[in-house]
């Protein structure tokens, strides 16, 4: 199968001004120098690279503005070669950076940050990925410090709340599922990064009648999950939709502004033979399809109340499980 035939499409395409639907997609990963890297993208992609600052590179493609950075703002931000410093601190300063430089690439992650791309057109990232992983590219598999991640920003149908609601009770119910499909690396377990939402919300959220507002929405999910740190991030999402309200319970100047939910929860398997970006991919499609078939949705939603009483067959069988035979039985996969 080539890589235009890995990436599956939703049904649901489009947004509410009729435009195809975009997604940007990041991707950490180690292995190669920076500058290699930067190289690597730029012929891969047939762009132009312009360094901005250190270990920051934009490239402009056909399909957009790619980003390659070392995902650390600390050894980004260094200049020891600063003309007002010391002579003496500068000529030290070259030294240092080769150290710095030799440490930061084989510890901190490097970062492709991609433009939102049609969701057509997802097999530029599919040929990339597998491309990188071709001349050496790593993932956290390769050392217990390494925990990348490949993140995915995919622009909403819309931003009724209706809307937004079904695709975060879909990854409720697919949470464990998907969690088990991502296998994800022991150094990114260790992390903070990709936790799932306090379950005293998701109790709230797959309620039978849940069917909040705006502000309601926002704030539910807010009162018990104020930190970017989800495995489903919605503080972007946020930040678009009422950045006063947000900057009540969280004021991080990380945070973009974006009509996009933040899927941080896959790894970056890269050097896995087995593995690719359509490996993520379809599974998040998997959770499109759910969250616009408001029947499926809700048998799925009634499983999950149901999974959380106390019973013989829920002592005796997984949630996980229980969603597995669910999806195949529905032919989901």
């Amino acid at each position: 199968m080539n890589s235009t035939e890995r990436c599956a499409m939703p049904e649901r395409l489009r947004n509410h001004h009729g435009e195809e639907r975009r997604v940007g997609v990041e991707i950490e990963l180690s292995g190669l120098g920076y500058d290699e890297l930067v190289e690597h993208v730029a012929r891969l992609l047939k762009g132009t690279p312009e360094l901005e600052s250190r270990y920051v590179t934009s490239l402009e493609t056909d399909a957009g503005t790619f980003t390659i950075e070392l995902d650390s703002d600390p050894v980004k931000d260094l200049d020891l070669a600063d003309e007002r410093l010391p002579e003496s601190i500068r000529e030290l300063g070259t030294h240092a950076m080769d150290v710095i430089d030799f440490a930061a690439e084989r510890i901190v992650p490097l970062e492709i940050v991609g433009p939102p791309l049609p969701f057509s057109r997802l097999d530029l990232i599919e040929e990339l990925v597998d491309q990188l992983r071709d001349l050496g590219a790593e993932g956290s598999r390769e050392a217990i410090y390494f925990a990348f991640g490949l993140q995915l920003n995919p622009e909403l149908p819309d931003l009724e709340p209706a809307t937004i609601v079904t695709y975060l009770q879909a990854f409720a119910a697919l949470y464990d599922w998907l969690k088990s499909r991502h296998q994800i690396d022991i150094s990114r377990k260790f992390t903070t990064y990709i936790e799932p939402w306090s379950s005293r919300y998701t109790d709230m959220l797959m309620a039978e009648n849940y069917a909040p507002d705006q502000a309601s929405l926002m704030k539910d999910y807010l009162n018990f999950n104020p930190t970017r740190n989800k495995a489903l991030d919605l503080l972007p999402l946020f930040a678009h939709m009422d950045s006063e309200l947000l900057h009540d319970y969280v004021d991080d100047p990380r945070i973009k502004s974006r009509p996009t939910l933040h899927y941080r929860l896959p790894d970056c398997d890269i050097d896995n033979p087995r593995w690719h970006f359509s490996t993520v991919w379809n599974d998040w499609v998997v959770l499109e399809q759910i969250a616009n078939h408001p029947e499926h949705l809700k048998e799925l939603r009634e499983l999950f109340r149901e999974a959380q009483t106390f019973s013989f067959r829920n002592l005796t069988r997984s949630w996980r499980d229980t969603t597995e035979q669910w999806l195949e039985q529905r032919g989901y996969v």
